[in-house]
């Protein structure tokens, strides 16, 4: 099974999505979606020595402008396995220019974890907790395995209503890009 074009994106009118998890809260490593095979693997061991400090995925049957699937922060109570499905509340959205190309980051909740029921635009996050988000995605990259140091700029946050436009974007490019192919 292909996890990014065979699972639905699962966008409801209530505003939740699926994720499927590829890196879980507290790795070192970066999995991410094989693009040919639709599985999970192993990209690299992380460059610095911060570990992720949340649950990261993507959305299925999305693209966004970096050619790659939308990516979404996962804001957990436990760690999430990869692989895993997850239905989720958009709450905000991390604006980022990473080596020269648009990387926007969806913040969202996990629908079924009541510890998250009262978090539903981005001053409800912790702001300490938003900032450690910043941070990691602004130093992630700093040493680079080739010697270089990618240019990852933040160029903003915005709350419930700026996420929910990169999603409908981020599912009209996929629709433009793959509409009517056979993925089996």
């Amino acid at each position: 099974m292909n996890l990014w074009h065979e699972i639905p994106h699962g966008y409801e009118k209530d505003g939740t999505i699926n994720v499927i998890i590829e890196i879980p809260d507290g790795s070192n490593n970066k999995y991410e979606i094989d693009k040919k095979t639709g599985l999970i693997s192993l990209d690299r061991a992380n460059y610095t020595s911060a570990p992720y400090p949340f649950d990261y995925g993507f959305v299925p049957r999305t693209l966004w402008e970096d050619n790659d699937p939308l990516d979404v922060v996962v804001l957990t109570t436990f760690p999430l396995h990869p692989g895993i499905l997850v239905k989720v509340r958009p709450v905000a959205v991390i604006e980022m220019i990473d080596d020269g190309e648009s990387d926007y980051k969806i913040i969202s909740v996990p629908e079924k974890d009541r510890r998250w029921e009262d978090t539903h635009d981005i001053d409800q996050i912790n702001g300490h907790k938003l900032k450690e988000i910043i941070h990691f995605f602004e130093t992630y990259k700093h040493l680079k395995s080739d010697g270089e140091r990618a240019v990852v700029e933040i160029k903003g946050k915005k709350g419930v209503k700026e996420a929910h436009e990169a999603i409908q974007k981020s599912i009209e490019i996929y629709n433009e890009k793959f509409n009517d192919k056979d993925f089996e």
